[in-house]
């Protein structure tokens, strides 16, 4: 029998309807002679009433004691699927992510698993039976709970499915596959058939569908992750190794689409700024080492020309770690004797990505120019070989997308 790993979203559990709709699919995949394991996310917007509960008894609630809480959303999705299948006649079995042997570091809210042993699981699945496993969670060597950050079920499917060794993880969401913007910004967007892993990680870590950790996982690994539909029977997106020739878009533009194949963006970015910070060895170092040592994820980084030994260094995270943040960079600024820290929390950013861009001179010019015709300003930009990442207005995010999206040609006609 082929292995196969399904992995479906909040959304896709949304209900008892919905539920029983996915139980189905999955009962469906088992009799066409599959292996079928399942990691499951929270019902609907779970997580967020969950977090809004614990903030409305704890002014700041306990890292560990708030993954213990969070990691019940998952628990509930999947004994549901489990009952669901049992009602229609299927073998199925519920395992939270521990009895499943995820081991992960100790890092509450965003940890990242160090170790899957998925013998408990194998053998369910020799015994035929269906296994439905609590995405988003794992637990220590200590056996305290942990929770692998937003999209996290993502990295549980796709590290369950290089574990078995499956055929491929297949996704199923809301959305039918990976498109070259948010349908929901841009309405003539196209739906990619393939994408390769590495462009698939610069659009996920820049906003796209996919939790990046899971697309990093599925490279290593080598294991093919399917994007589609959980409410409709259209083709998705094959996420795998592609050569770049080999990359395209359905529809016409492939000249142009080769050199830009999406554009992606993020919400809630906080900049903070350090003033006068003494240019000397070591500095970077003592900035942002205690970030690093408070699991806090330092995005795009800017340093001024030095002028008289003093340099302003500035930096971007995510709008949730902003106070946290402030307080490490502040208690630096004393240590190193560099001038005040200020903050900017209604942030944004857009970017464009694309394999073809590597050797395609030109593309920046015309980011930043279709970005200035509409009158969006750009505050800080980050790069790498095959994405352009501007930082704006959070109010001028979706003007940007739009904007880029068009002026890459990348719609629909």
């Amino acid at each position: 029998m082929a292995v196969l790993v399904q992995k479906y979203g909040g959304t896709s559990v949304g209900d008892a309807e919905k539920i029983r709709h996915v139980a189905g699919r999955i009962a469906a995949a088992r009799r066409a002679g599959n292996s079928i394991a399942v990691v499951v996310s929270a019902m609907g917007d779970t997580t967020d009433r969950l977090i809004e509960l614990a903030e409305s008894v704890s002014g700041a609630p306990d890292p560990r004691e708030l993954d213990v809480l969070l990691s019940t959303g998952e628990l509930v999705s999947c004994t549901l699927v489990t009952m669901a299948l049992r009602e229609i006649g299927e073998e199925a079995v519920s395992m939270s992510g521990a009895q499943a042997g995820i081991r992960t570091d100790t890092a509450h809210g965003s940890a990242s698993i160090v170790e899957f042993d998925a013998e408990r699981v194998q053998q369910a699945l020799d015994a035929g039976r269906i296994v439905i496993v609590a995405g988003f969670q794992g637990v220590t060597h200590e056996m305290d709970v942990t929770t692998l950050g937003r999209g996290g079920s993502d990295t549980t499917a796709v590290a369950l499915a290089a574990a078995l060794g499956a055929e491929r993880c297949e996704v199923y969401t809301d959305v039918d596959g990976i498109y070259t913007a948010d349908p929901r910004i841009v309405p003539d967007a196209r739906k990619l058939s393939e994408i390769g892993y590495e462009e698939m990680l610069e659009l996920a870590s820049y906003g796209a569908k996919m939790h990046p950790r899971s697309i990093e996982l599925a490279a290593w690994y080598n294991t093919p992750v399917l994007v589609a539909s959980s409410a409709r029977d259209v083709p998705g997106t094959l996420i795998h190794e592609v050569a770049p020739t080999e990359a395209g878009v359905e529809g016409e533009g492939m000249e142009v689409a080769n050199k830009v194949r999406g554009v992606t963006y993020e919400r809630g970015v906080a900049r903070i700024t350090l003033r006068a910070v003494p240019d000397r060895p070591g500095i970077a170092a003592a900035v942002f080492e205690p970030l690093a040592e408070s699991n806090i994820s330092v995005d795009t980084i800017v340093q001024n020309a030095s002028a008289e030994r003093l340099t302003d260094l500035s930096f971007t995270v995510d709008r949730t770690d902003l106070r946290a943040a402030l307080e490490v960079t502040e208690g630096v600024a004393g240590a190193i004797g560099a001038g005040e820290c200020v903050s900017h929390d209604n942030l944004g950013q857009v970017s464009i990505v694309g394999t073809g861009m590597q050797n395609a001179p030109g593309v920046a010019a015309v980011m930043f120019s279709a970005l200035a015709e509409a009158g969006v300003n750009i505050e800080m930009i980050t790069t790498s070989q095959i994405r352009i990442t501007c930082v704006v207005d959070e109010g001028q995010v979706n003007d940007a997308v739009r904007t880029l999206h068009d002026a890459f040609e990348l719609g629909e006609g």
